[in-house]
């Protein structure tokens, strides 16, 4: 078994629709209302049919008291690491903490170069990754009286302004699938946030999670410095089934439960924009996942 006993994270995973810009904040409200802790959102910068995630995080910080928002991940080949670091602490100061950074290499390449971003292969955006990494822990680490430079083959400061530091200590997740990917989250990423339903199975969930923890110990760190979370699909229905997160609450908890303390995943976003659903993940089944896990640890 593989628990790395950290508090459990709910949150949501909403698409930014600029049809419908209320319904997604209505949305984030309601997130918080039901109890989750995070309000999560799609990037996808080349998408006009989408709001700025950056933009609509910002309004969503603004009018809620509680929840922490993220991009799911953030588009980084669209958005430079040292602009984005900044945005990043200046909204973690404005809302009293409440800013997490997921972060991804980006994938649709024909869309990002239409908006005027370079065009990397899988290895060249890992390594643009791992530099910006660098970039952004530079600038919040605003105590540092020393020049900040970072030579990177894609990202290059010479002596660029550190600050604002962050109200806390914001969270760097990875959205990763790749051994490459994977080994830079053990590396560098305080957290590792993939998509089930882009995973092949539960077997490749744990095959990845062996590869950070293992590029974990590589760096110097403990593989539970990486928090383990997870975006989720399903559905709630009145009758046990054979699939997973597709039955009655109960079930849900028993199987989320398995994956905490079994692969030591500990934060579980929920996609998909149906209200009723979020208030069941946050109303019954989280409280109940909450008590099997902490009476499981107790044991």
């Amino acid at each position: 078994m593989t628990d790395y006993g950290h508090d459990l994270l709910l949150g949501s995973f909403l698409t930014p629709t600029a049809q419908a810009p209320e319904r997604v904040v209505d949305l984030a409200r309601l997130s918080e209302d039901v109890g989750l802790d995070l309000a999560t959102f799609q990037d996808h910068p080349y998408q006009g049919g989408f709001l700025d995630t950056w933009t609509l995080m910002s309004w969503v910080a603004a009018v809620t008291q509680r929840i922490h928002v993220a991009g799911n991940v953030l588009n980084l080949p669209l958005r430079p690491p040292a602009v984005l670091a900044r945005a990043a602490a200046s909204l973690d100061l404005l809302s009293g903490g409440r800013v997490e950074l997921g972060l991804g290499a980006g994938a649709f390449w024909d869309p990002i170069v239409a908006m005027g971003g370079r065009r990397l292969t899988p290895g060249q955006s890992v390594d643009a990754l791992s530099e910006a990494i660098d970039v952004v822990r530079g600038i919040w680490a605003a105590q540092d009286r020393s020049r900040l430079v970072v030579d990177g083959a894609h990202h290059h400061l010479d002596g660029a302004k550190r600050g604002p530091a962050p109200a806390h200590d914001i969270g760097i997740w990875l959205g990763a699938y790749k051994p490459r990917m994977l080994r830079l989250t053990g590396a560098k990423a305080d957290g590792w946030l993939p998509s089930l339903a882009y995973v092949e199975g539960l077997g490749d969930l744990a095959a990845a999670n062996a590869i950070v923890d293992e590029a974990a110990e590589a760096a110097g760190r403990r593989p539970g410095d990486v928090r383990r979370l997870l975006n989720i699909g399903g559905r709630v229905t009145a009758q046990a089934s054979d699939r997973f997160l597709v039955g009655p609450p109960e079930q849900w908890v028993d199987q989320l439960a398995a994956l905490t303390l079994e692969q030591g995943f500990s934060g579980y976003v929920l996609g998909g924009d149906d209200p009723a659903l979020l208030t069941v993940f946050g109303r019954e089944i989280g409280p109940a996942l909450r008590e099997l896990v902490a009476a499981e640890r107790a044991r």
